[in-house]
């Protein structure tokens, strides 16, 4: 499964992880996707898309 969202473009951040003593190694924090199906053009279709496009109605479910 991809790690960006279909409809927003929405990817992986990266950062630093720090720890106590104050030492950075780089991590990434990715978006939280799903696998749906969604209508597109009246056609059902499965799309990566995170959870926010889905919470906000960005896309039409399909069964």
């Amino acid at each position: 499964m991809g790690k960006y969202c279909e409809v927003c473009n929405k990817g992986v951040m990266s950062g630093n992880l720090v720890s106590h003593s104050n030492r950075k190694t780089k991590r990434g924090w990715a978006p939280n996707i799903q696998g749906v199906h969604v209508v597109v053009d009246g056609r059902p279709t499965k799309m990566n898309v995170c959870t926010r496009c889905l919470r906000s109605g960005k896309v039409n479910r399909g069964n």
